[in-house]
């Protein structure tokens, strides 16, 4: 069969011409129709129930009732096993049509209601699909059986009279012949006006309307047609519409409840991944996130980037094993975890044993993998530790992939596991590749021979001589690796590494007495007449002579003292004293207090992070630009 979709939604669908079929009396189904192709010959739809004249006073075969039974069987497994609502209507009609009936019209509440709570809004009944067998020759005259025109002949949009026959026969849930008394007008109701053109409907019982009745809703109405060259409906046959109603009602509800929960689970996941990333100087960055296929469900796919004190930058990707809301949710409790972590300033072994230790209080059915990197841009080094996640790859500016062999340790929530970080050299123009395991690995492929295609890729990109732009990087990483259908979401993030210009970068160790204030100052000074910028001194000196007499207060060993010239000037001085300074208001006879205010109505911005081995309290200054050179002006002769 194949389908067409209506001008304001429903599809209507055509079954082939049906082919002689063998082993069937005259004027049964079987002389009538064949079987619509099945998907899989594993799974054929049946012939349908067997047809046979009126009621003879309850007379009726078993072989009879057995082939019922057994059409019953096959069809209601079909419906039952689709996962979306188009899947589930599909299989419906393909049961349908030309087996048990010529024609099948679906009619579906607008909107379909999700959960278990009553809408206090009238029903309104939408037109879904139709599907027909074609036309043999000297058919039914019926407009209903007709092929042409393939929808311009039922009603579109169906709002039942509250205290109609429609109304009444939805409500009630059960399905009811075309010609029982009263039922009528609930079919011109339904089907519109041409439902009461003369020979519209065929005569005799050759129309059912069985409604949609879910565990606590009205879904929807399925009509089910027979020519009038054709053996009309038996009360077996109403019993057989009312199965295939049933369960077509309930595989609708089941998708809906499915495709609400999945819509959740997403939104939920995309409001738990960062909506940007930083800008940091030293490092430039691009991500990537792809949901899994609508085939399957949410994962807990995550990434972050995280500005740290010194200019460095922590880099995570994680995976939440599972797919399902309770993942999206999971994840999003994890990465907090981890920004709360990062803030602590810690190596990665132990950001990731403290993360262990805070799943495993969300539930011990709770399993991760995570990677952990932090780059400094003014060394040039890589901190990285592994938790059970496919290994980082580094890609070097001639195009050679490298896998960054750092030690796999368990995922995330087994517990009692030793992390290890391990450092490395950064080279400059170098790019990092983090993902999760959806990008690598599939059905037909493992992880191993993943990460290998995944290298022979990044040859294919890189020249030799100009690395492509991170957002083209990603972009083509997406397009080798990923098929057009993911069991798995795929989280990527790339880093690529610029660093610091070793001249733009001043560095010294003070030891915390009365003169080193002074001795901050004079360097400071040389600093900023070395990068031109004799312009900004007054007001450094002034913010790194208060900031490093506070720090002299509390230290205890030798206090740093750094200065980053990149678009703006940084400063920053670190102490071993873990108390965090505090602006506060200084009173007219108070000696002190004034330094950090200061700063404040000074510095572009500031701030202090406390550190595993103390404090650093910063501050920055947007450079002022340098006027353009007026050209020379020439005498004149």
């Amino acid at each position: 069969m194949t389908e067409h979709p209506t001008p304001q939604g429903p599809r209507v669908t055509r079954t082939p011409q049906p082919t002689p079929s063998h082993g069937r009396r005259a004027g049964g189904m079987g002389s009538q129709s064949q079987d619509p192709v099945p998907d899989s010959p594993q799974d054929p739809v049946p012939d349908g129930p067997p047809e046979r004249g009126p009621d003879r006073g309850g007379e009726q075969t078993d072989p009879l009732q057995t082939d019922r039974l057994q059409y019953l069987d096959v069809a209601t497994r079909r419906i039952a096993r689709g996962m979306d609502l188009d899947e589930t209507l599909r299989e419906l009609r393909r049961a349908a049509v030309p087996a048990f009936a010529d024609a099948i019209i679906v009619h579906l509440h607008d909107p379909l209601p999700v959960g278990d709570e009553k809408s206090a809004a009238p029903v309104v009944l939408q037109l879904h699909s139709v599907s027909r067998k074609p036309q043999a020759p000297q058919a039914s005259p019926s407009p209903l059986l007709k092929t042409h025109p393939l929808h311009s002949d039922i009603a579109e949009r169906v709002r039942p009279d509250a205290a109609g026959r429609l109304s009444k026969l939805l409500l009630a849930g059960r399905p009811a012949f075309g010609d029982a008394p009263g039922i009528a007008p609930a079919v011109a109701e339904l089907l519109g006006p041409l439902a009461s053109a003369p020979e519209a409907i065929p005569p005799g019982r050759r129309l059912i309307i069985a409604p949609l009745h879910g565990r606590r809703h009205v879904m929807g109405t399925v009509v089910l047609l027979r020519r009038s060259d054709r053996t009309p409906f038996t009360r077996d046959d109403l019993l057989v519409a009312s199965q295939l109603a049933t369960h077509t009602a309930i595989g609708v509800q089941k998708a809906v409840m499915y495709g609400h929960e999945a819509s959740v689970a997403d939104t939920l996941q995309h409001t738990m991944l960062p909506s940007s990333l930083p800008e940091p100087t030293g490092i430039r960055l691009a991500s990537r996130y792809l949901p899994a296929s609508k085939t399957a469900q949410v994962g807990g796919d995550w990434y972050d980037a995280i500005p740290l004190p010194g200019s460095r930058v922590a880099l995570i990707v994680g995976d939440v094993m599972g797919h399902s809301m309770t993942s999206a949710a999971i994840m999003g409790q994890l990465r907090t975890i981890v920004q709360t972590l990062a803030g602590l300033d810690l190596p990665p072994d132990e950001v990731l044993h403290h993360l262990d230790e805070q799943a495993q209080r969300l539930g011990s059915d709770h399993i991760a993998t995570c990677l952990y990197a932090i780059y400094d841009p003014i060394s040039h080094r890589l901190l990285i530790a592994n938790a059970g996640h496919p290994p980082a790859v580094l890609l070097h500016a001639d195009g050679h992939g490298e896998v960054l062999r750092v030690p796999p340790a368990a995922p995330i929530g087994v517990g009692g596991v030793d992390f290890e970080s391990v450092e490395m050299h950064a080279p400059t123009g170098a790019t990092l590749l983090l993902y999760t395991d959806g990008l690598v690995e599939s059905r037909e492929t493992d992880v191993g021979t993943g990460v290998e295609a995944l290298r022979t890729s990044l040859r294919t990109v890189a020249d030799g001589h100009s690395a492509p732009s991170l957002e083209l990087l990603c972009d083509h990483i997406l397009g080798a690796m990923v098929p057009g259908s993911r069991d798995d979401d795929i989280a990527l993030l790339t880093a690529r590494f610029e660093g610091f210009p070793p001249d733009s970068v001043g560095y010294w160790h003070l030891d915390p007495h009365p003169l080193t204030a002074g001795q901050a100052r004079r360097l400071t000074r040389r600093a900023l007449r070395r990068w031109d910028l004799e312009s900004m001194l007054d007001s450094t000196e002034l913010m790194v002579s208060e900031v490093v007499t506070n720090a002299v207060r509390f230290a205890s060993r030798p206090i740093a003292l750094r200065l980053l010239r990149t678009d703006v000037l940084r400063c920053e001085v670190t102490d071993d004293s873990s108390q965090v300074p505090r602006m506060r208001q200084a009173q007219p006879g108070d000696e002190g207090g004034r330094g950090l205010f200061l700063v404040d109505q000074l510095a572009q911005r500031w701030g202090a992070t406390r550190l595993s081995t103390g404090k650093v309290v910063w501050f920055e200054q947007q450079i002022p630009k340098k006027p353009p050179k007026e050209p020379s002006k020439e005498p004149k002769k």
